[in-house]
């Protein structure tokens, strides 16, 4: 049963990677509870009404202290387009909380290196510096208007209850005060699994597709693809050829990672791996979300824009990492079968999965399973104070 062995083989792989990230994961969606649980919408979105540097860079900050759901993402973005957002802040804002977030920086650097975590956090600014230049030249306000029309019309995407919903603290006082308020923990705990629930099916595909592609796929193919054999061509045909296979894979957020190590080892460039890791936002079913949201015309321009500026993003940062030496010399991404074994991952993993039973159960004591329900949702349907306000 040769199949049998192959599917086995897969799975292995896809546990292996499974149990290598899982304490780093729940680590950092805890972190970046923490910080949400802080941050209110309504600051969010009367900061954001035009396109100057200092706005992005807010637009930036505010991402990436938000959440790392791609889905989710979009919709805020889209939400806070309607509610008075520039259309170039909200974009930024978007890129930010997939590129930007704590959790990402964290994976990347467990599977495949901290070089690559610094190259997201350097390279995410950069291309959010190009698409506002982009978009300063090409955006046509007669496209714009176009835009803002489809969007208040308010068809539905993805995670749409999870994208309305404001689990900030809503106690006032200091930053410090409002954690160490009794409603700190409630917060805390709806936005943790709220967030697993968001990005746990992506994650899920992406691990299982990156077993499969690992144990299936042969390292001969990779090197005809990346053409390994020519290092000028390589880093030519990395940066193009990254987000058309992220495109292509249908996985976002976070669940791309555990590809991009399959691709390192197979021998994609530097740049080709964050080029690849930004395109979560324009794989197939999010562009189907910007035709609803936005309008077919303004899609296309996402697309287009946003291809652009995310390979030109990988050349810039393998270029800045190239000069410094930066880039690693082997290609050791942690995609390898391994057993179980009693290490300082087994007692990481152990520690923090106490500290997610521990937030469920919260979770769950506190009314957080109606809200479950709730994330498919619509526009709207979710009140921005929501249910903290009783706790």
């Amino acid at each position: 049963m040769s199949w049998l062995h192959a599917l086995g083989h897969a799975l292995a792989i896809s546990g292996s990677m499974t149990w290598e990230i899982l304490w780093a994961l729940i680590l950092g969606f805890a972190l970046s509870a923490v910080v949400q649980a802080v941050v209110r919408r309504s600051t969010i979105t009367r900061r954001l009404g035009d396109d100057r540097p200092r706005t992005l860079a807010i637009a930036t900050g505010f991402g990436a202290a938000s959440s790392s759901c791609s889905y989710a993402a979009v919709a805020l973005a889209r939400s806070l387009f309607r509610k008075g957002a520039s259309f170039t802040a909200a974009m930024a804002f978007e890129i930010a909380s997939t590129n930007l977030v704590v959790e990402l920086g964290i994976i990347l650097a467990l599977l495949i290196g901290w070089q690559f975590t610094l190259a997201e956090f350097i390279g995410g600014p950069i291309m959010i510096i190009l698409l506002a230049l982009l978009f300063r030249l090409l955006l046509r306000q007669r496209l714009l208007d176009a835009a803002r029309t489809q969007a208040d019309k308010g068809r539905g995407g993805s995670m749409e209850g999870h994208a309305a919903m404001d689990m900030a603290i809503q106690a006032e006082g200091s930053l410090w005060q409002r954690l160490r308020s009794r409603q700190a923990f409630t917060s805390v705990s709806h936005i943790f699994v709220m967030e697993w629930a968001a990005v746990i099916r992506d994650i899920a595909i992406g691990l299982l597709i990156a077993g499969a592609v690992a144990a299936w796929v042969p390292d001969s193919f990779w090197g005809h693809l990346f053409f390994t054999g020519h290092p000028l061509a390589s880093k030519l045909w990395g940066p193009l050829i990254g987000p058309v296979v992220s495109l292509l894979s249908f996985v976002c957020s976070i669940g791309n990672v555990p590809l991009a190590g399959v691709l390192w080892n197979g021998g994609i460039s530097f740049g080709g791996v964050v080029a690849f890791i930004f395109a979560d936002l324009i794989i197939v079913p999010i562009l189907v979300i910007y035709r609803k949201y936005y309008g077919t015309k303004m899609m296309v321009f996402i697309l287009a824009t946003f291809y652009a500026t995310m390979a030109a993003a990988g050349y810039l940062t393998e270029l800045i990492f190239g000069t410094l030496g930066l880039i690693p010399a082997g290609r050791h991404a942690k995609v390898i079968e391994a057993s179980i074994q009693w290490n300082y991952t087994t007692v990481l993993n152990i520690i923090f999965l106490i500290l997610a039973a521990a937030l469920c159960y919260r979770f769950i004591r506190t009314g957080g399973i109606p809200m479950l329900k709730m994330m498919g949702g619509q526009p709207g349907t979710a009140d921005d104070h929501h249910a903290h306000t009783g706790h």
